[in-house]
């Protein structure tokens, strides 16, 4: 009998109304992007406090963090907890995959500096360039690496540096750090495999209804997906391949 393999999603972000009334909550985002048949995936709200037991952590076979509103170079209690806990699975060798807000925690524990994206926020469909001479072949890429793939973007900090321990798999002509790895079990991607062109359009008006965002950018973000699409596919293969073991390297 094969051992049903059990992830875990820490959820640093509120359901917004779309997402709670179309998917079910971005839990289930997660789980339909990265998730497949046979495995238990567990959802831990940490914007909420909600963390697991750490006695519980063996149990899991790879943990995904997602983005957030909120900085990750913040101190807020449950950011502290967050970072505290990423230490003690860093130690533990496990899977984590972090996504925009987590690409950037990772990055902190390990010793990296994040901040305020310097040339600014970013939001909308972008290309970034694959770092091929890190990337080895037959790794979670599959059998040929891509020199560029398109991903989402909706975020206002960036890893500013990267720890000498980390890997740069990807950059792009504004951020210098739109991936990397830190040994086998740390991945981190500053985009987001994860959304689809009506979330981040939703995203868009909740940011301008905010007045966060003037019009007019909002406009040309949602210009930048009239004709095109993420690499929903890839990304998905290449985070599966990661978070499943598939492979041992990038």
């Amino acid at each position: 009998m094969v051992e049903q393999k059990r992830f875990a999603l820490f959820l640093a972000t509120c359901d917004s109304t779309l997402v709670k009334k179309t998917y079910g909550g971005y839990f289930n985002v997660f789980v339909s992007t990265f998730g497949e048949e046979g495995e238990h995936w567990d959802l831990f709200r940490v914007i909420d406090g909600e963390f697991p037991e750490e006695k519980d952590l063996d149990k899991y076979d790879g943990f995904i963090i997602s983005g957030s509103l909120h900085d990750a170079f913040g101190d807020d209690d449950w950011i502290i907890k967050l970072c505290t806990l990423c230490q003690k699975l860093d130690d533990m060798k496990k899977k984590v995959l972090g996504i925009c807000f987590g690409h950037q925690i990772l990055s902190r524990i390990k010793g990296g500096k994040i901040g305020r994206a310097r040339r600014g926020a970013d939001m909308g469909l972008r290309s970034i360039t694959i770092a091929t001479d890190s990337v080895k072949p037959g790794g979670y890429f599959g059998d040929k690496t891509p020199n560029s793939l398109a991903i989402i973007k909706c975020h206002q900090d960036e890893v500013l540096e990267l720890p000498e321990s980390a890997t740069l798999l990807a950059y792009s002509d504004k951020y210098n750090v739109e991936m990397a790895s830190f040994g086998d079990h740390f991945l981190s991607i500053q985009g987001h495999p994860e959304y689809n062109k009506e979330i981040l359009f939703e995203i868009i008006d909740r940011v301008v209804s905010l007045k966060l965002m003037e019009q007019d950018l909002a406009d040309k973000a949602k210009a930048t997906m009239e004709d095109a699409e993420p690499d929903r596919k890839q990304w998905q293969t290449l985070c599966k391949n990661f978070l499943k073991g598939r492979t041992d390297q990038l």
